[in-house]
């Protein structure tokens, strides 16, 4: 299972990327910070670079002369912007003598008030049961915001929605690259509003955040951590245990108080109206309209 997070392209609310999103490491002859390199905003540049380049990092300890040198100044320079980013709550173990290592980063200078990520996974499954999967995330999300605040339940929207108080506070968007009878991969994009406080005119009939529901700022960092392994359990059990598919389904259900006995007008093939039934057997929602019984395939679901 890869994972990448999409809302780590900048760790801390001051500190962006150069023009080309590249780091540089051109110096002056004498080695020396050049003057534009002391501007506030450059100070700032390097900061986050200093950053990314711990975060790529990781398991390492990083010396001081490939710090400066990626970023382009001193290894005293180098000391002193690492002594700023401690003040700023970020935990760097080591010294020029033996280098550095990123410990952690407050969540609180993390830019985002969302999470943002994709999961890319090579399931040994047909095509056929990537709906499935799609299913399992959002049981994932349940699960995850569940286990962080027991007061909150988030209401499962077929396929791929989570809603608080009828208000979208989640996304899931799967994409999948596949043979006819295999799997190559899936991609399970999510994204969740969770510190939000406010949002645009239009959006606020449709959309909220957790905190805007529970009334308490959110760790993100706890969040993801307690998605990711609500994530991994999901997708292990559907590889593994007898019986997980239709465990997913109807678990699914029994969290949607959309999936059965909802009025809904499916916008799909000139659209219509009926009444949710349930799920069939691969995932897909059923609606029963006065012509009768309908398999929704595609398209967007809007309640009534």
């Amino acid at each position: 299972m890869d994972l990448f997070f999409l809302s780590l392209s900048s760790i801390i609310p001051c500190i962006t990327k150069d023009a080309t999103g590249r780091s540089s490491n051109r110096r002056s002859r004498a080695g020396r910070p050049r003057p534009h390199d002391l501007a506030p905003q450059r100070t700032d540049l390097r900061l986050g670079r200093i950053v990314r380049l711990l975060m790529e990092n990781a398991t390492v300890v990083v010396s001081g002369t490939k710090i400066a040198d990626e970023i382009g100044t001193s290894r005293s320079e180098v000391w002193r912007l690492a002594q700023q980013l401690r003040t700023l709550g970020v935990e760097i173990a080591g010294h020029p003598a033996t280098g550095y290592q990123l410990k952690s980063v407050p969540d609180l200078l993390l830019p985002s008030a969302g999470i943002y990520c994709s999961v890319v996974l090579r399931p040994a499954l047909p095509p056929s049961d990537a709906l499935v999967l799609s299913l399992a995330a959002g049981l994932a999300v349940h699960s995850a915001v569940e286990q962080i605040d027991s007061r909150v339940l988030p209401d499962l929207k077929w396929p791929n929605d989570l809603l608080l108080n009828g208000r979208k506070f989640c996304g899931i968007l799967t994409e999948m690259n596949a043979e006819a009878t295999r799997v190559r991969h899936i991609v399970v994009g999510i994204g969740i509003n969770v510190n939000q406080t406010k949002f645009p005119a239009e959006l606020q009939p449709i959309a909220t955040s957790l905190r805007l529901v529970s009334g308490t700022e959110w760790s993100r960092v706890e969040l993801c951590a307690a998605l990711l392994k609500s994530l991994d359990r999901e997708y292990c059990d559907l590889l593994e245990k007898p019986g997980a598919h239709e465990s997913i389904l109807r678990r699914f259900q029994e969290r949607s108080s959309t999936a059965r006995g909802r009025r809904v007008r499916v916008e799909e093939n000139g659209g219509f109206e009926g009444v949710t039934e349930g799920l069939d057997p691969r995932g897909f929602l059923q609606v029963q309209t006065a012509e009768g019984l309908r398999t929704v395939l595609s398209g967007t679901v809007r309640l009534k």
